[in-house]
């Protein structure tokens, strides 16, 4: 039987995954610093993306998600494991995005791909000090578009 404490932790564990979500499909960048430690590492790579520390990838993601007019992020199948003051998660990710076509209009191509996670209690509570995607699957995806292969 979990105790009050872990079922506390991993809520606010869960809430903070969906805070992420929610913040980046919003395109309200500052309300990630909420979500990672001001040096959290993050690595978008298996996705097209960068990897770094969390002020370099928040300057980037501006910029880049501009070029998709709309998107979301669904988020489920949240595994946790605790580990006292730090725990380890597995997040799945199921992330449609329109894109433009060079020729006009537009596409939707579908992404689906894993969070791989670091969390840190922190005086402010959870917070995330790693996130690293893995590839999952992709579909639709256009062929302007060079995205990399698992």
């Amino acid at each position: 039987m979990m105790s009050l404490q872990e079922l506390s932790d991993r809520k606010e564990i869960e809430q903070l995954i969906v805070r992420y979500a929610n913040a980046i499909d919003r395109r309200d960048w500052d309300a990630l610093d909420a979500v990672f430690t001001p040096d959290a590492y993050i690595d978008y790579r298996a996705m097209g993306g960068i990897d770094g520390r969390y002020p370099q990838v928040k300057a980037w993601l501006g910029p880049v998600l501009a070029n998709f007019p709309r998107y979301c992020h669904l988020v489920g199948n949240i595994q946790i494991t605790l580990e006292g003051d730090s725990a380890r998660g597995r997040t799945l990710c199921f992330n449609p995005m329109e894109t433009p076509l060079p020729a006009g209009g537009s596409q939707v191509m579908f992404l689906g791909l894993w969070y791989v996670d670091r969390f840190v209690r922190t005086a402010q509570g959870w917070r995330m000090s790693e996130r690293v995607e893995e590839a999952g699957f992709q579909h639709n995806v256009p062929a302007h578009m060079v995205l990399p292969t698992s």
